[in-house]
């Protein structure tokens, strides 16, 4: 399954990923954010390790129901 804009990427393109990964995270949908990654991400968060998607979910909702003003700002420093 790709997700265009797929590389290599132009100053525009890079800035348009980076928006449609910024508008995903933004809906706070967890189940929507952990599909952008592979079922085998592994990620970190401070001392905590988290595998797989089913664990991607669980974190956010926690996160999201801590963090209700939350929200996710990307910008592109460099593209190749």
């Amino acid at each position: 399954m790709s997700r265009p804009p797929l590389p290599p990427f132009s100053a525009e393109t890079a800035a348009q990923k980076a928006r449609l990964a910024e508008d995903a995270w933004n809906t706070r949908e967890p189940a929507r954010v952990a599909q952008a990654y592979t079922p085998d991400s592994i990620w970190r968060n401070r001392a905590e390790f988290i595998h797989g998607r089913e664990e991607i979910v669980a974190f956010l909702t926690r996160k999201w129901n801590r963090e209700l003003d939350y929200r996710l700002i990307k910008e592109v420093w460099a593209f190749p």
